[in-house]
């Protein structure tokens, strides 16, 4: 299938390009046929570690949210501190 590929737009912001993958189909722009498997064996990881005391029946109430929620626990915690800060 040789389909002609529309030529993928400059993006000033990182915003404009989301808005611009939300509402436009990737098929159009990229042929996936020609994909490989790429490897970062040099990328550094953007978070820390931390360490956290909780009582082991809120671990619990998290993995049990987490679960409802198809997410692993420690996602949760998280999202729940990063949605706590943004209020």
């Amino acid at each position: 299938m040789n389909k002609k590929l529309k030529k993928i737009p400059h993006f000033k912001t990182e915003s404009q390009e989301r808005k611009f993958w939300q509402s436009h189909d990737s098929t159009e722009f990229i042929d996936y046929s020609t994909a490989r498997v790429a490897r970062f064996p040099n990328l550094k990881l953007t978070s820390r570690p931390i360490t956290i005391r909780l009582p082991e029946s809120l671990i619990e109430r998290l993995k049990i949210t987490a679960h409802k929620a198809d997410m692993p626990y420690q996602t949760l915690v998280k999202k729940l501190i990063f949605d706590g800060l943004a209020k």
